[in-house]
């Protein structure tokens, strides 16, 4: 198990460098003078190119990058372009609130999405089945935008049960609890429907194997064949649905937070390109990269844990 943890922690240091190689060119993309931006349209030219050398824009490309992987292996991500402020300590501020999203959305999709696909799959065809790939074709047919807009005009505006706005206060539990009800279940809906639909699936499958039969014909109680026989084997494709899905919420949040004016990594991101920030928004998207490389390290030791085979 060591050598299959390490053998996959070496793996993922390309990758890293291949995202740190893509953010520093995806943002020096991006048109627009970061200098001019900050100091304003009447800025003289003297003042533009003042600033452009204290923020390092006038060394050569090739310098810029070994500076920016020097930073990203360090954890210095340098200041804001804008506020001057370390990028370290903005992102410390919201990141509390993306984790909490992220968290409670991959909590709800886990919950609702594996019991529902398992009761599909051993319903199949019936009332069951039917109503719950109707509810997960729901879900996968709604941007999270527009079923966020549809969740604050019922709970909010119509039953007022939920704020309209998402500013919770992190040192209240359960204010901080309140605030998350709706862009949790936004995003945790959509989660769901993709589990349903893969467990459903694989559970067919499972179910249809010899050893299902042969656990039956010894005597094996029923529910202990659908739940530690039937999902332990069916259990891979959902936590690899499971392991790509958070990244898709991590890039979701964007729209979730705004949708619901929630602080967050997605609010900072979308001033930060509105601001040309360059050192924000390299920041930022190395953050998002590393947490989605993280997930995928994650999966990947799950599956050794679930299936001996795969650490061979």
């Amino acid at each position: 198990m060591i050598g299959f943890v390490v053998r996959r922690l070496l793996a993922a240091l390309p990758t890293l460098l291949a995202v740190l190689t893509l953010v520093f060119l995806i943002v020096r993309v991006i048109p627009g003078d970061p200098a001019l931006v900050i100091l304003g349209d009447q800025a003289t030219p003297e003042a533009a190119a003042a600033l452009r050398g204290r923020l390092g824009l006038d060394k050569p490309m090739v310098t810029q990058y070994v500076d920016f992987l020097l930073a990203g292996i360090t954890g210095d991500f340098g200041r804001s372009m804008v506020t001057g402020r370390p990028i370290i300590e903005e992102v410390s501020a919201v990141l509390p609130h993306t984790l909490d999203l992220t968290g409670a959305s991959m909590v709800i999709g886990i919950v609702v999405g594996i019991p529902a696909g398992i009761a599909a799959a051993l319903y199949r065809n019936r009332f069951i089945d039917v109503a719950a790939r109707l509810l997960s074709l729901l879900g996968l047919s709604f941007p999270v935008f527009v079923s966020g807009i549809f969740l604050l005009l019922a709970f909010s505006l119509h039953w007022r049960l939920f704020p309209v706005i998402g500013n919770a206060n992190l040192a209240d539990p359960v204010d901080r609890l309140h605030k998350l009800v709706l862009p949790a279940a936004t995003l945790g809906l959509v989660m769901a429907a993709y589990i349903t639909r893969v467990t459903r699936s694989a559970m067919l499958q499972s179910l249809s194997e010899d050893y299902i039969r042969t656990a039956r014909a010894k005597g094996v109680p029923w529910r202990r064949v659908v739940w530690v026989h039937g999902l332990r084997n069916a259990s891979i494709p959902v936590v690899t649905v499971v392991g790509l899905y958070v990244g898709i919420l991590i890039g979701n949040s964007v729209l979730t937070e705004i949708v619901f004016n929630r602080p967050g990594l997605g609010k900072i991101i979308v001033g930060a390109l509105n601001q040309r920030d360059y050192t924000m928004l390299q920041g930022l998207m190395v953050i998002y990269c590393f947490l989605i490389v993280v997930v995928n390290l994650v999966t990947d030791l799950l599956y050794g844990v679930l299936d001996p085979r795969v650490k061979a």
